[in-house]
């Protein structure tokens, strides 16, 4: 039970539900029962009152005609009680043949047993003494308000007692259900711990557990994403490195089999270190990457001007473009102010250019352009070259991917990766799109 929440959830849904039946009961108990007593109460003081009034210590009279004109009006005639009684305890008037003791207190409403003409009855009563020392007792007989009151303690206890088993039975089924949507996300998660990362929680609703259900899913959906991801820069890893590595090894140890000279000796070292250069190259992009897909530097965001990061990034492109025989032209329009890292922005688009320039080909143009429209702030890099067979664009963002075509040129297939894993960062995406000549590049910002 302590452990247990659905448990203590349907014991406080019990509990609370018991109080209310509690409640609900009394308040059904005193409007009907506590009603009809003072009703009774009350015209039993208007009685006694009007009955003292006309008392008289030298002649009680008219006091005693007017209680036999009571029990003879027919008006709740046979409930009514009166009794009259001298300060000696003789009977003067009245229908009783028994009463309290001279003892009991008088002022009081009392629930007690008198004989009413011969008859043992329940009575509410009221004393009071006059000014003789003389006693008048007004009544009234409670057999029907004792059965009233038996009937609605009677209704009471059925009703609680249904009540008490539906509440029982609902807090059940509360549980129950509770303990079958949680276990439908224990379920899953231990699949998924299991090593099954394509499962996810059933949605049959839109209620709180249905809501958590999607969110779960969603965040599924991303950690499988991130695992392939993960699975698919291993192997690439493994098969692009490995050439590398094997290249280097097969350097050095050629050069320690063979008598070598100084200089020889100094031209494997060096090949040999250029060859490691790239290698940690390669792995400080991949520490790029992944420090852009951690979304750990949203604080260092701040207001940028998109139009100014191209420009930067043109004039430091144009002497390599002059060198590549590439025509490197910024499409000039107004500030465009956005939010954002201008670092990572800048890299981001300084790798875009960087690749159109080496891939578009001599005599070729490459555009740098930035915009606005419904979806949010962008930059783009458009060249005019040969372009990429739409087949392969949706896999030019994946990580150690190159084409056939471009595996001469220096490189590792990790540039675009990078630029989408800043995209990703910005809120927004990388868009790939087949310019006709060329391709066309566009990193998207979140609006």
């Amino acid at each position: 039970m302590p452990k247990s929440i659905a448990a203590r959830l349907a014991l406080g849904y019990g509990l609370l539900l018991a109080i209310s039946i509690a409640i609900v009961c009394g308040v059904f108990y005193f409007g009907t029962i506590g009603v009809l007593d003072r009703s009774v109460d009350r015209k039993l003081t208007v009685l006694s009152e009007r009955l003292a009034l006309l008392y008289r210590p030298e002649d009680s009279t008219r006091t005693s005609a007017e209680i036999a004109h009571l029990l003879t009006d027919r008006t709740d005639s046979d409930t009514e009680i009166f009794l009259l009684v001298s300060a000696e305890g003789r009977r003067i008037s009245g229908n009783l043949s028994s009463w309290p003791v001279a003892e009991s207190p008088a002022g009081k409403l009392l629930h007690v047993h008198v004989t009413r003409e011969g008859r043992v009855v329940p009575a509410r009563l009221l004393i009071r003494d006059l000014i003789d020392g003389s006693r008048l007792y007004v009544g009234r007989a409670m057999l029907e308000s004792d059965s009233i009151r038996t009937l609605v303690l009677r209704s009471i206890a059925y009703g609680g007692g249904v009540a008490i088993v539906l509440m029982v039975a609902g807090a059940w089924l509360f549980r129950r259900q509770l303990e079958a949507r949680i276990g439908q996300i224990r379920r899953t998660a231990a699949e998924i711990e299991a090593g099954d990362l394509s499962q996810r929680i059933p949605v049959a609703s839109d209620d709180e557990f249905g809501k958590l259900s999607r969110d779960i899913n969603r965040m599924l959906d991303r950690i499988e994403h991130l695992m392939e991801g993960v699975r698919h820069v291993s192997n690439a890893i493994a098969h692009d490195l490995r050439t590398p590595l094997a290249r280097v090894r097969n350097k050095l140890d050629g050069a320690l089999r063979q008598p070598q000279t100084v200089q020889a000796w100094q031209g494997a070292a060096q090949s040999a270190i250029a060859d490691i250069d790239d290698l940690t190259r390669v792995f400080d992009k991949l520490l790029q990457i992944a420090a852009a897909e951690s979304g750990m530097r949203p604080e260092y965001f701040s207001d940028i001007d998109l139009q100014q990061i191209g420009a930067d990034i043109v004039e430091m492109y144009e002497a390599t473009a002059d060198e590549q025989g590439v025509l490197l032209v910024q499409l000039y329009g107004p500030e465009l102010p956005a939010r954002g890292d201008r670092n990572l922005l800048g890299s981001a688009l300084a790798s875009l250019v960087d690749n159109a320039i080496k891939y578009a080909g001599q005599g070729s143009t490459v555009e740098v352009s930035c915009g606005q429209d419904a979806a949010g702030a962008w930059l783009a890099v458009r060249d005019n070259g040969p372009g990429v067979p739409a087949s392969e664009l949706p896999k030019l963002t994946q990580r150690f991917y190159r084409l056939d075509k471009s595996r001469h040129l220096p490189g590792n297939g990790l540039g675009l990766s990078i630029v989408a894993a800043i995209a990703a960062l910005h809120g927004g995406s990388l868009e790939v799109e087949d310019a006709a000549p060329g391709l066309c590049v566009r990193l998207r910002l979140n609006r």
